[in-house]
């Protein structure tokens, strides 16, 4: 059985979210961390934790909303965060992919958001894009740790990472044809990894193009497995503990 560490399951992106999550409980996917990045799914993913028993949550204000979040939202998960089944702060992070203009109020509202998850002792979900070097050195001012979500970074960045104490959550991006993400996991050790599908986006392939779910954790381990020569019972183990040392789950 495995875990989706990342997902928006979200009914703005299904339109039966109970035929989808009962799809993932009839699967090989046990249970689901659905993560918030405003306030609006930041309600849902509170109030959904409680309706179904395969999720778990994560509260956060991703940096794509920098310029819209208010104190009150920063309020609501500070509130929250030590609910039944909340078991992260995030998706938070930082995002320079589609502009730096707003770069110093990214990294405010990073830091915020770090600063609580010191204080509640929280691991973090971290959004990382074209932002690794301030990703990096802001993650050093905390005592924080958790999960570079959607990692694609090179090896020599994924040992910073790892030595620094996060795990690395992959997905759907290690099938792409041209990526060099398979080279990276390929050398690093199962211990350092988590599977996740950032659902409903990074759908794997053969599927690219469809609409991606939690189930498809399961082609992104037949992956992994091939890749490194293991099987689906050792790869299930090693990240289900993985998970465990992180999250209270």
């Amino acid at each position: 059985m495995f875990t989706d560490t990342h997902c928006h399951l979200y009914e703005e992106y299904y339109e039966d979210l109970d035929k989808i999550i009962n799809k993932i409980s009839k699967s090989k996917i046990n249970r689901v961390i659905n993560n918030g990045c405003d306030k609006k799914s930041n309600i849902e993913v509170l109030d959904n934790v409680g309706k179904y028993s395969n999720m778990y949550g994560a509260l956060g204000i991703h940096p794509e909303n920098v310029e819209f979040y208010t104190d009150e939202d920063l309020k609501f998960i500070e509130d929250h965060i030590n609910d039944d089944k909340i078991v992260a702060i995030g998706e938070i992070g930082l995002d320079y992919y589609w502009t730096k203009e707003n770069k110093d109020k990214q990294i405010e509202l990073f830091e915020k958001q770090l600063k609580l998850a010191e204080h509640v002792n929280k691991p973090v979900i971290i959004h990382s894009r074209e932002a690794t070097l301030d990703t990096i050195e802001i993650l050093k001012k905390y005592n924080v740790r958790g999960v570079i979500h959607s990692f694609s970074g090179s090896y020599e960045t994924a040992c910073i990472y790892i030595k620094m104490g996060f795990l690395l959550g992959i997905n759907g991006v290690i099938t792409f044809k041209n990526c060099n993400l398979k080279d990276v996991v390929d050398k690093i050790e199962l211990s350092n990894i988590v599977l996740e599908t950032d659902s409903p986006y990074l759908t794997p392939v053969p599927y690219r193009g469809q609409k991606n779910d939690s189930t498809h954790v399961e082609d992104i381990a037949e992956f992994i497995c091939n890749l490194k020569g293991i099987s689906m019972e050792e790869l299930s183990l090693v990240t289900n503990d993985n998970i465990k040392r992180f999250f209270d789950i």
